[in-house]
């Protein structure tokens, strides 16, 4: 591993490093040519030895002011840089940790970026208060392709139908959901789900089990932030333009009587069902279909829903996110 006092002099602003592809390691070669930016980054950046307070130091050194903080989110994938203001940074990088000119220029965005497909919105955009961070610290922990802030981007979610049973005490417990995904390009193997209990509940104990099309794989918990992500593993890489359907279902209940519930759409999703399934003998008051900006912001479309003989009522959603789309319930 090469350290410090290896790192490149720049000389009338020329960069006098000689490093090419073929003279890296195999892994961030391979990062490099086929990955994102995050991960290549934080290779590299591990490759030559650098902390952050570091590699900060040295950007400084060619003229560039960057948080390291803003490094922080940029290698775990919790950001990305912002074209074309962060060019001359990304630039810099590279000189810095030796890299061949615009190696991780080209990374910058996802590719379907440019192919008229819009970035999803991060979970900070959706969530109040520390919730985002968490979650986002949850995933970084996974570390699993393709997760950043554009994680789950090269599938899209074609259809979404989430199935919530609801016991006698009101609580849920179990969360049952079925997705209908066309992958945006080759290589996609895999889907980072997030589950949020409700009040009370006691994350440890929260099971998920998979069925059709997938497969657990790394799990991570924050018990103080009742929130679970779980990395859903596939039998084999997706194909661009392949259909894949899979289901799991989650089964919790641990919680207290639950408000509802909302699925955070990230991206758009072309058709989105959800429906609660109550116990018969202890129907809800009201169940409203809501549409929301962000878990704090009003309701942007609120319409009251039946409940059926059966104990059933179904919200159904039309090209929705990104936002949260869901059910709020009251009860008796």
């Amino acid at each position: 591993m090469a350290q410090d006092g290896n790192l490149p002099l720049i000389i009338d602003g020329a960069r006098t490093s000689r490093a090419s592809v073929a003279e890296l390691p195999k892994e961030l070669t391979e990062a490099l040519r086929t990955g994102e930016f995050h991960h290549a980054l934080r290779l590299a950046i591990a490759y030559r030895g650098l902390s952050l307070a570091r590699l900060r130091a040295h950007l400084a050194l060619r003229g560039v002011q960057i948080g390291q903080s803003t490094l922080s989110y940029w290698q775990r994938g919790l950001r990305q840089p912002e074209v074309p203001k962060a060019l001359p940074a990304v630039r810099a990088l590279e000189s810095v940790l030796q890299l061949p000119a615009d190696a991780l220029v080209v990374l910058i965005g996802p590719r379907l970026v440019r192919r008229g497909h819009q970035p999803a919105a991060s979970f900070h955009d959706l969530r109040s208060g520390d919730m985002g961070s968490i979650v986002e610290d949850l995933l970084a922990e996974l570390g699993a392709y393709p997760s950043s802030n554009h994680y789950n981007a090269d599938l899209e979610l074609l259809s979404v139908h989430d199935t919530i049973t609801f016991d006698a005490e009101h609580r849920q417990v179990s969360l049952r959901t079925r997705l209908v995904t066309r992958a945006r390009r080759h290589g996609p193997d895999r889907y980072l789900t997030v589950y949020n209990g409700d009040p009370g509940c006691r994350i440890d104990d929260v099971e998920l089990i998979t069925d059709e099309g997938c497969r657990v794989g790394r799990m991570r918990r924050n018990p103080d932030a009742d929130t679970m992500a779980t990395e859903l593993l596939f039998d084999r890489k997706l194909a661009e333009g392949d259909i894949h359907v899979f289901c799991f279902e989650v089964r919790d209940d641990s919680g207290s009587a639950s408000p509802g519930y909302y699925r955070m759409l990230r991206d758009r999703c072309a058709s989105y069902l959800v429906q609660l399934r109550f116990d018969r003998n202890a129907l809800p008051a009201r169940c409203t279909r809501q549409v929301r900006a962000r878990d704090d912001a009003l309701p942007v479309v609120a319409e009251e829903l039946a409940c059926d003989m059966g104990g059933v009522s179904s919200a159904f959603f039309n090209d929705a996110g990104p936002g949260l789309a869901g059910v709020a319930v009251e009860w008796n």
